[in-house]
């Protein structure tokens, strides 16, 4: 099943090629349908309409191998994991529900940590 993202946020110029910050851009979603994505697409759009170096699109990922990614980050950007690690991968798995199943394991086992946050990534 297709899912679909928003992806874009600020960029160097109006070329938008380059991201600016730190270079990754913002992902929202994923969403079930187009007509969900393209709700989120429309109000980052007008959050952003009188600043000429954001642009957000919608792209559709059919990807069939889900993998639980994330770990214990150094603050609540979510970011940097913390001392300088990586960020755990688990996977893949073959279908969403199993994905599912192991982020809600490590999800609970970490409920309390502020700084612990893992996500499903479809590739």
């Amino acid at each position: 099943m297709a899912q679909f993202w928003v992806v874009g946020g600020e960029y160097t110029d109006t070329g938008f090629k380059k991201m600016a910050g730190d270079g990754e851009p913002r992902r929202y979603g994923p969403f079930d349908s187009h007509a969900e994505a393209l709700a989120v697409w429309r109000a980052k759009s007008m959050e952003t309409v009188d600043l000429p170096l954001f642009k957000y699109s919608i792209y559709e990922d059919d990807a069939t191998e889900c993998w639980v990614v994330g770990g214990h980050y150094a603050d609540t950007n979510f970011k940097d994991i913390a001392a300088g690690g990586a960020e755990q991968r688990e996977g893949p798995f073959a279908d969403y529900a199993k994905a599912l199943e192991v982020w809600r394991a490590k999800a609970m086992a970490t409920v309390d940590d502020a700084y612990a946050r893992y996500r499903i990534e479809k590739r």
